[in-house]
């Protein structure tokens, strides 16, 4: 794993290099050859309408920056420090189920790239190869891992301990998904997952409340993450039960449609917190810029979803490692741009509301893309 030295992305100066990816946007188009339409549509698509999914990136559009000038920038760091590691970026491959629909390592290649340029990776339980056998493919990476709860105490108590056993840093209980939302993409086609038809023990997460929470935080000293706060109200109650990192996410736009945008919600996160947690937050996270404005917001750590599962599908492990550099080049370059050498230096005056440029949509962060966005 890298120790987290601040190190300029390989070869990505003026394009000389003979690297295949140059830009982000071509880790999607890649992708797109890639894959067949429901993997595609499985990575693209949201819920219902896909409103919640066109916010999140309205949300993050809606912010312009206030740079200063005439300031040293000539070293700039875009490393930080959490769960004692220094990371490279403040940047975690967020938890998306299935991974190995987009390459055969699924979990363990996107972890192992993680690991190798010192960023974090999030294990979702409904991805392959598992909880053990990930770990084992990246023992060195700072991992996390999350949990759909499909049992009962015993069960919940089984996969912290087998978690603690096998280094997982952090512990995470995604909590906005009591119910499966309709992904229109799929029914449209009559399309059923082959993780859905296998699912089994949906009622353990509808019946989840903060009663589990509070077992976690009694029994297990690991730090407890909750995915899915979209509230400063339930900000304030997962404080009150003792939860390490707030997790402010909306699924990407993947379980309640018509919710708001998670760069809207996050300041009222931040406020409600006020410094007795941390806060990760994703939500159509896919470049420099957005990881600029949602640590200089209040976030600690932003999780990257879309553009992991597009890396992955174009590269592998290579790709992830490649997607990371490529983001690192472009946070460097912003915080540079806005006079500041280090996240430290950053907060919310130099961001400002302004009106967004772009029609929303799951690609509006690449103009230069040319996939239509719901091409069947």
């Amino acid at each position: 794993m890298n120790d987290g030295t601040p190190v300029r992305p390989r070869n990505v100066e003026l394009g000389a290099s003979g690297e295949e990816f140059q830009n982000l946007h071509e880790f999607v188009r890649k992708a797109r050859t890639r894959l067949n339409q429901n993997a595609w549509d499985y990575i693209v698509g949201a819920s219902e309408t896909e409103t919640t999914m066109r916010r999140n990136r309205m949300s993050l559009d809606e912010i312009a920056f206030r740079p200063r000038v005439l300031r040293n920038v000539a070293k700039v760091d875009a490393s930080v420090e959490a769960f004692g590691r220094k990371m490279r970026l403040p940047v975690v491959l967020a938890p998306v189920g299935a991974l190995e629909i987009f390459d055969p390592d699924s979990a363990a290649a996107a972890a192992r790239g993680a690991g190798r340029f010192g960023a974090s990776h999030m294990l979702s339980s409904v991805s392959e190869p598992g909880l053990e056998k990930t770990a084992q493919a990246a023992p060195d990476a700072l991992r996390f891992f999350q949990l759909y709860v499909r049992g009962d105490d015993a069960f919940v108590e089984d996969i912290v301990s087998r978690s603690i056993a096998c280094g997982y840093a952090a512990f995470c209980l995604t909590v906005d998904t009591a119910h499966y939302s309709r992904r229109e993409r799929d029914i449209a086609k009559r399309y059923v997952r082959e993780s859905r038809i296998r699912a089994t023990g949906g009622d353990f997460q509808k019946g989840l409340d903060w009663r589990t929470v509070k077992l976690v935080k009694d029994k297990f000293k690991i730090p407890l993450v909750i995915k899915g706060i979209a509230t400063a109200e339930d900000a304030k109650i997962a404080i009150d039960h003792g939860v390490d990192w707030i997790y402010v996410s909306n699924h990407g736009g993947r379980q309640l449609d018509h919710g708001r945008g998670a760069m809207h919600v996050l300041p009222e996160i931040v406020d409600a917190v006020a410094g007795r947690a941390k806060i990760m937050v994703d939500g159509s996270f896919c470049r420099g810029t957005d990881i600029v404005k949602a640590i200089a917001s209040g976030a600690d750590l932003v999780g990257i979803g879309r553009l992991q599962c597009w890396a992955l599908a174009a590269g592998g492990e290579e790709g992830i490692v490649r997607m990371l550099e490529l983001l690192e080049d472009e946070v460097i370059r912003c915080l540079g741009l806005l006079g500041v050498t280090s996240f430290k230096e950053l907060d919310k005056s130099y961001l400002h509301q302004a009106p967004a440029t772009n029609l929303p949509s799951v690609f509006s962060a690449f103009p230069l893309l040319d996939i239509e966005p719901y091409r069947y």
